[in-house]
């Protein structure tokens, strides 16, 4: 026990010295404007490196995302459904489906799902 103590002891200060040395060898002493600029070719970029992100588009893609995996979780139920109790079964899944139904209602009259406002 005490063998182990000791050798992740040594393994966390191996690591933070690691860190620590990383940390301060990888700063840049000199910031140049050119250098940090964006670089198209030679020339002056015409405009703005970074175009406004849509947070809604954002939602809509989480949302998607969601209910995604949760179509990936009833896929697999409906392979179970011969090999288990059937009114255990449907009470699990209306609930599943219950909650997804909640819960896209809940979005729906938030108005996450409307693309233009």
């Amino acid at each position: 026990m005490n063998f182990i103590m000791i050798v992740i002891t040594m393994l966390i200060t191996i690591t933070a010295l690691i860190m620590i040395l990383a940390s301060l060898l990888s700063k840049k002493s000199i910031i140049d404007r050119e250098k940090m600029s964006p670089f198209e070719c030679g020339f002056d970029p015409f405009n703005k490196s970074r175009i406004p992100f849509s947070l809604r588009f954002f939602l809509i893609a989480v949302i998607f995302l969601i209910f995604d995996v949760e179509i990936a979780i009833l896929l697999p139920a409906i392979e179970t459904m011969p090999t288990s109790n059937i009114m255990s079964w449907m009470y699990v899944l209306i609930i599943f489906i219950v909650i997804l139904l909640v819960g896209l209602y809940h979005e729906w009259n938030q108005g996450a799902l409307e693309w233009s406002s």
